[in-house]
C-alpha cells in the first residue's frame, strides 16, 4: 500500500478529535443534537484551521445513521461511504478550477433530486471566494431557499471577497490559528503512534513555524522524520531540513548591524544562502525575535509572552541592555517591509542586502527613527573622540595628522557631459534599476585631471557589484538616456573622510557655480 501523508492519514474524523476550534464545534453538535441543522454555512480562516475537515464531519454527522452525542459513529453504513469518497450525497467542488456559471447551474439541476441514500445532500465548496461574480449570482436564489435536504458548506481563507449577497445567507463560522501548544501536544500524539522520537525543542519549533496551522506543522514533522528516518529529531536537524536560522545567527547579525559593520552583515547573510536557507524565512525569524527583544525592553514580566526557552530569554535581557528602543522599532520597520519585498523579488539576495545597507546607513533615510539613529551614531563618535574641537568652536573629523587638511583642487575645466551628469544625478538615479539605485545611494561624484568621471563607494563589496558588466551597461544606458551621451566613468572606493580630503564633490562645486551665474 502506498503511503499516506501524516496530515490526511491523522486528519480528524469526529467532532472530539477537532483541536483548537471548541466554540465552532460545540456549536456544530448542539444543532446536531437539536435538529436545527442550517442550510448554508460559511467556513472562514487562514489555511490549515480545519476548515474542510470539520465540513466533512459535518457532513458524516447529519447523515448517521446513529449519531453519538452529536457526533458521527464512524461505523455505520454512511459514514464508511462518506469516509472512503464514495457516497453521493456528499459533493466536494474546488472553485478554484470549476468557477463558471456553467458549474453553478450544474449544482442547480442537481439539487432537484433528493439523496437516494441517507438524509441531506451535502455541497462542500472549497475556496469558494474563486467563484466568479456571474457563479455567484446564479448560487444566490439556490442559496437563499435550497429544498430541505440540502446543505451548503461554503470553505475560503479570504472572506472578503465574499460578496455580502452570499454573506448574508449563511452562518459564518471564523476558524481561528490554532495555538503553539495545542499544535505540540496533537503532534506529540501522532509521533507516540507513529514511533518517531523528537526533542521537546524541535517539536516547539515545528509548531512555531506552523503559524497556526496543524496541517503545515503535520506536513513539516512529515518532511523532518523522511530526512533522518529512524532517527530521532534534533532542533539542529529540524533547522537543517526546514532551512531555518538558529538564534546565534540572529545575535551575530544583530551585533553587527548595531555596529554597521556592513561587510561581516554580509558575509553572515551568504553564509546563511550558502547553507540553503529562506532569505524569506530568514528576515521573518529574525523580524520575530527583534520583536521579542522589543518586548523584553519594554516590559518586565515578559516570561508569558515569549514562546522561548529560559535560555534565550536570559540571552534576550542581556542583548536588551546595549540597544535602545527607537533603534530596535526601526529594525522592525525595515525587515518587515523587507519581508513583503522579498515575497515578489526576483533577485531577492540583493533586496536583503540593500536593507542591511539602509540600517547600517541611516543618512539614506530622512524619517524620524533613522534621524535618531543618525543622532546616536554622532555621539558615539564624540564619546570615542573621532572629532575634534576647532578653534572656532565648531567640531571637525580629525585627519592622521590632528587636523583639518586643505580641500584639494577641483579639475580646471570640468568637460559639459560630466557636468550634465552631475546636474542630473537626481533623474539618473530614478531611472536606474532599484539594486543599482540603492547601492548608489551615498556615491559621491568627482573627477580626475584627465575629466574622467568618478563614481565614490564607500564599500568594496559595492564597488565590485559596479564593476560588473551588466551593471555597468545599465548604467551606461541610463547616461545615455538621461543626458543624451555616453559617460566614460569609472568606481572607486574611499572612505567618508579622505574623500573629502582628497577629492571634491563636484554637486556642490557645480551647485556654487550655478548660484554664483544666478
Amino acid at each position: 500500500m502506498s503511503y499516506t501523508a501524516l496530515y490526511r492519514k491523522w486528519r480528524p474524523d469526529r467532532f472530539e478529535d477537532v483541536k483548537g476550534q471548541d466554540a465552532i464545534v460545540t456549536t456544530l453538535r448542539n444543532q446536531i443534537r437539536s435538529d436545527r441543522i442550517g442550510h448554508a454555512y460559511l467556513f472562514c480562516g487562514t489555511r490549515g484551521t480545519g476548515k474542510t475537515t470539520v465540513a466533512k464531519i459535518l457532513a458524516k454527522a447529519v447523515n448517521c445513521e446513529n449519531p453519538q452525542n452529536g457526533s458521527p459513529c464512524g461505523e455505520c453504513r454512511s459514514c464508511k461511504m462518506i469516509a472512503s469518497g464514495g457516497s453521493l450525497n456528499v459533493i466536494e467542488i474546488d472553485a478554484a478550477s470549476n468557477n463558471g456559471v456553467d458549474n453553478i447551474r450544474e449544482i442547480r439541476e442537481e439539487v432537484a433530486y433528493s439523496p437516494a441514500d441517507g438524509k441531506y445532500k451535502v455541497y462542500i465548496i472549497d475556496e469558494a471566494h474563486m467563484l466568479s461574480p456571474g457563479a455567484f449570482n446564479a448560487l444566490l436564489k439556490t442559496l437563499e431557499e435550497p429544498p430541505a435536504y440540502v446543505i451548503f458548506i461554503l470553505a475560503t481563507t479570504e472572506v472578503h471577497r465574499i460578496p455580502i449577497t452570499i454573506l448574508s445567507r449563511c452562518q459564518r463560522y471564523d476558524f481561528k490559528r490554532i495555538s503553539v501548544e495545542m499544535i505540540m501536544e496533537r503532534l506529540n500524539e501522532l509521533m507516540n503512534a507513529e514511533g518517531i522520537e523528537a526533542e521537546e525543542k524541535a517539536v516547539r519549533y515545528i509548531a512555531k513555524t506552523a503559524d497556526g496551522a496543524m496541517r503545515d506543522a503535520l506536513s513539516l514533522l512529515d518532511q523532518c522524520a523522511a530526512f533522518y528516518f529512524e532517527q530521532k529529531l534534533t532542533y539542529e536537524k529540524v533547522l537543517e531540513v526546514l532551512g531555518a536560522v538558529d538564534t546565534g545567527t540572529f545575535s551575530d547579525l544583530l551585533r553587527q548591524l548595531m555596529t554597521r559593520n556592513v561587510p561581516a552583515a554580509i558575509k553572515t547573510l551568504e553564509d546563511a544562502v550558502m547553507r540553503g536557507r529562506d532569505l524569506k524565512q530568514f528576515a521573518a525569524d529574525f523580524t520575530w525575535y527583534l520583536r521579542n527583544l522589543l518586548l523584553v525592553k519594554s516590559t518586565e514580566d515578559v516570561e508569558d509572552l515569549l514562546d522561548i526557552s529560559a535560555e534565550n530569554q536570559q540571552r534576550l535581557k542581556e542583548e536588551a541592555e546595549v540597544i535602545d528602543q527607537d533603534t530596535l522599532m526601526r529594525y522592525i520597520r525595515i525587515f518587515s517591509e523587507l519581508s513583503d519585498n522579498l515575497r515578489y523579488a526576483v533577485q531577492k539576495r540583493v533586496v536583503f542586502e540593500m536593507a542591511i545597507i539602509r540600517i547600517c546607513r541611516p543618512s539614506m533615510e530622512t524619517d524620524p527613527e533613522a534621524l535618531l539613529e543618525r543622532i546616536r551614531v554622532l555621539e558615539e563618535k564624540l564619546e570615542n573622540g573621532d572629532f575634534a574641537v576647532s578653534s572656532a568652536g565648531l567640531a571637525t573629523e580629525e585627519t592622521d595628522t590632528g587636523s583639518a587638511s586643505e580641500p584639494p583642487e577641483c579639475p580646471k575645466a570640468l568637460t559639459e557631459d560630466i557636468k550634465k551628469v552631475v546636474s542630473n544625478w537626481p533623474s539618473i538615479m530614478a531611472n536606474m534599476p532599484g539594486g543599482v539605485s540603492g547601492f548608489l545611494q551615498n556615491a559621491k561624484l568627482t573627477a580626475r585631471e584627465d575629466n574622467k568621471l568618478l563614481i565614490a563607494v564607500q564599500e568594496p563589496f559595492i564597488a565590485d557589484y559596479m564593476k560588473k558588466e551588466i551593471t555597468r551597461s545599465q548604467l551606461s544606458k541610463t547616461f545615455q538616456k538621461v543626458i543624451g551621451k555616453e559617460v566614460d566613468f569609472d568606481v572607486i572606493v574611499v572612505e567618508e573622510k579622505n574623500f573629502r580630503r582628497e577629492y571634491v564633490d563636484l554637486s556642490k562645486v557645480i551647485h556654487m557655480e550655478v548660484e554664483t551665474e544666478e
